[in-house]
């Protein structure tokens, strides 16, 4: 993780966060420094014989909290991954798990690599072989430690790590569910690629539905009228962005990438400029747009919203008293530092925390989870069944008035709830359940203290409900 002469690391940052919201709490010092402390990290170093030559390579497993098991947390490759991050983000995980009511306790893993060094075959071998390091020591495993994807990984990681769990446990009935995130045609379940950045578009719907929270961000309008500026185009940068200009009909204005960033004031076409990005590993030369070499320094552009969606602490000391956007949601882990936070903060800016706001990812990884452990997929049993009353219905009303309904409401009316719509569904309402939450501590708390935010009404809630669980396991 880079750093500068005023920048903590990143665990110390997720520290101060949580000593900040404890001030408000009526709690133990000894179940305060329970619930801080990592429980245990694992770190490995294995050897891969690739083309003739061995090669050595640095992992991570980290589980914070076993208040709830099985654990949960990504996997990422990245060169720059270190025990630090990988520690950090796993308490992430706990509090994040635990402010959405997903059952996990917290968890994150870590490679030392960059995947754009090694081809296709020579990532399988080197994913199984770190997946065999984990697997041995039950650091995968359906009931006790469950990864999915992270930055570097996706669907096709997810599928290797399943296989060589299954390899190694031939009769475990429930070896699907030993990891999430994976292809439909492995016990994947439809939605999970979009989840984290369809949470963000929900997020930010369920903060435009009050007009107080509005008004503390000095926003006007609705969502419609918002421009916003994404650091980031991959997987959630990219869906969150997509879903936010095509269905919610907000402007795109500027995205930030690794090559620099494309501007345009009436707004970006996003599948086009995501397609360049695939085609030509960045921005430049993307025709819809104006091409600004420097992209970060996008990050203080004018605009209401700004969306991190990539790496951590993209946002610190250095230039947080020049950034302009009104609301900040955090689509990545961790991209606003603790001081640069405290001064957005005196700033008046409004910042939708990452616990919140990128729990999609882990709410449908749950979901996919459940749909392992039972079997089946959401939808099989009662969706003909849906369709059979609903079309009953309509057919009474028709024959009661002697009027027909229009074929466009009868088609949506009668169709019945696959898995997609009821993944949506689900998370659509665990986002609203955890903002109505937040923002009622938030409210409650600013009568006293106008700085008092979003972020540590959320920590509030999580460290909360982890007391309890310890609490009732005697602690």
């Amino acid at each position: 993780m880079a750093q500068d002469n005023n920048r903590a690391g990143f665990s110390e940052n997720v520290d101060k966060l949580f000593d900040q919201a404890i001030k408000n709490m009526d709690l133990s010092d000894g179940l305060i420094e329970k619930i801080r402390v990592v429980n245990s990290t694992y770190t490995v170093r294995f050897g891969v014989k690739l083309d003739g030559e061995i090669h050595t390579f640095t992992g991570y497993r980290s589980v914070h909290s076993e208040h709830a098991e099985p654990v949960k947390g990504g996997i990422r490759y990245a060169p720059n991954v270190h025990q630090d991050e990988v520690e950090a983000l796993a308490s992430l995980m706990t509090y994040k798990c635990a402010l959405v009511e997903v059952p996990f306790g917290g968890s994150k893993g870590g490679l030392r690599i960059n995947p754009r060094d090694w081809n296709e075959n020579q990532l399988e071998q080197i994913t199984r072989r770190f997946a065999y390091e984990l697997i041995k020591r039950d650091l995968i495993h359906p009931s006790q430690n469950v990864p999915a994807p992270d930055m570097g990984t996706g669907e096709r990681e997810m599928a290797w790590i399943a296989d060589q769990y299954h390899r190694m446990n031939t009769t475990d009935i429930d070896a699907q569910a030993c990891v999430t995130g994976k292809p439909l045609n492995v016990g994947g379940i439809r939605g999970r690629v979009e989840a984290t950045g369809r949470g963000v578009q929900y997020a930010l719907r369920d903060f435009f539905r009050y007009d107080e929270d509005k008004e503390v961000a000095g926003l006007e309008g609705e969502l419609c009228d918002q421009r916003i500026i994404v650091q980031g185009l991959g997987n959630v940068g990219y869906h969150a962005a997509k879903f936010l200009s095509e269905e919610d009909g907000a402007k795109i204005i500027a995205v930030i990438e690794r090559d620099g960033a494309i501007t345009n004031n009436d707004g970006l076409d996003i599948e086009a400029l995501h397609k360049h990005i695939v085609d030509n590993d960045g921005v430049k030369g993307f025709e819809g747009g104006e091409y600004v070499e420097d992209g970060a320094s996008l990050l203080i552009e004018e605009c209401e919203i700004l969306i991190p969606a990539a790496l951590e602490s993209v946002i610190n000391r250095d230039n947080a008293n020049d950034v302009k956007a009104k609301v900040i949601i955090e689509a990545a882990n961790g991209p606003i530092t603790a001081n640069a936070d405290e001064i957005l903060r005196k700033n008046g800016v409004v910042i939708i925390p990452d616990l919140y706001a990128n729990a999609g990812g882990v709410t449908v990884s749950y979901f996919e989870w459940v749909k392992n452990l039972s079997h089946i997929r959401f939808g099989r049993m009662q969706r003909r069944e849906e369709e059979a009353r609903h079309r009953m219905l309509i057919e009474e009303i028709e024959n009661a008035t002697g009027k027909s309904l229009s074929e466009k409401f009868k088609e949506n009316y009668i169709k019945g709830s696959d898995e997609l719509t009821l993944v949506r569904s689900g998370l659509d309402d665990t986002m609203r359940g955890a903002y109505g939450a937040m923002r009622e501590i938030w409210h409650e708390h600013r009568k006293k203290n106008k700085d008092f935010d979003l972020r540590t009404a959320a920590y509030m809630i999580a460290i909360g409900r982890v007391a309890d669980s310890y609490k009732s396991l005697g602690l």
